[in-house]
Formats: structure tokens, sequence, C-alpha cells
């Protein structure tokens, strides 16, 4: 299966020409002039620009995780530092950080790559944080029904740093955690313990 990243979203490209248009009408609207030589192409790149980040909306998640092997191994499996780019439903500003997913097979695993494919398939839409933690947790129990399932987003909003408080620098963190990491806080501690390491 082709990635994310291999994808456009055909829904920009099939309304190109209204995309362009509404971006010019933004621009005009907040006081810029359309006809200056650095915004000339700017609804056009825009436009593009769109294709490509919101992507996510053309692929099913559970495929991103591909074809799956049965594997005789039960113990921890961490695939960390994962970076994602957003989009922040709420004021479509970026947001951005790292993801890291720890997962205790039960007889079924997935190639490594597949866990970045599940990130971006996920993030290249408007999403809020929260979402992002449990679609990612969600979809790997329902794929490859795992003993348990750690997910730590971690994530820097410009919504937050750029506009409102102005808070450059903070970051928000969201865990979601299934099967046996809910009840076994050694298999928890092992989980964070690695990631930070």
């Amino acid at each position: 299966m082709a990635g994310v990243k291999d994808y456009v979203n055909t829904e920009v490209g099939n309304n190109r020409e209204q995309i362009e248009h509404h971006v010019a009408q933004i621009l005009r609207l907040i006081g810029e002039d359309t006809e200056r030589e650095g915004l000339l192409e700017t609804p056009a790149r825009v436009t593009r620009m769109y294709e490509e980040i919101f992507a996510g909306y053309e692929v099913d998640p559970r495929e991103a995780l591909g074809v799956t092997f049965d594997e005789n191994h039960e113990e921890l499996v961490i695939v960390k530092d994962i970076v994602y780019y957003s989009q922040c439903e709420h004021h479509m500003a970026p947001f951005f950080g790292k993801v890291h997913i720890g997962y205790i097979p039960s007889g079924k695993i997935a190639g490594l790559s597949k866990f970045a494919r599940l990130v971006e398939a996920v993030t290249r839409k408007l999403q809020v944080q929260e979402r992002i933690t449990s679609q990612i947790a969600d979809i790997m129990v329902e794929v490859l029904n795992p003993h348990g399932v750690m997910v730590v987003v971690e994530g820097e909003h410009l919504c937050m740093c750029a506009r409102g408080v102005k808070k450059p620098g903070s970051k928000t963190v969201t865990s979601g955690v299934r099967g046996i990491f809910r009840e076994d806080s050694a298999s928890r501690a092992e989980f964070l313990s690695l990631i930070k390491s």
C-alpha cells in the first residue's frame, strides 16, 4: 500500500479553482494587495499545499498498517519519535510533534514503517491531539489485537504559541492506554522509560 505521502486530497484538486478564489478573497479581506508580486501565485500555492497536508482524508488509517505477519513474539515493541504535522480544527493553525507507540503482540505484528504510515494517515487532516492519540491506539487494537497498546503524543500548537496566550515552547502530552498497559504498572513504566531514553 502506498503511504499517505504518496496521496493527495483529490477533493482539493477537484475544487482547485474555487479554493484559489477563496484564498485570494481572504487575502483581500485582511487588507492585502493580491496583485503584488509576492502574492500573485499564493492562492495556487496554498491550494497545492492543501492537497498534501489534508491527504489523510484519502486514506483508511486501518489500511495504513498494511499486511500483518503471524509472529510468536509477545514482548514489548516500541516505535518512537515518529514526527507528525497536523492542523488544529479550531483555528486551522499547524501543530506538530512526535508520536511514540508501544504494543505487546499476541501473535500478530506489522512492519515497522507501517506505524509511521498510520501516524500520517491520522494526522494529515483537521484534528485535535486527543483524537489523534485515541485513534492510533484504537486502530492498533482493531487491526493487531495485541495484549496491550500504549501511545504517547507530544505536540506544540501554534494556536497557543503564536496567538492567544502566546506561550512558545509549551507542549501538550496525551496518552492512550489499552489492554495490559491499563492494569500492569510495570509494563507502563517500561514503555515510558524506553521512550525517554
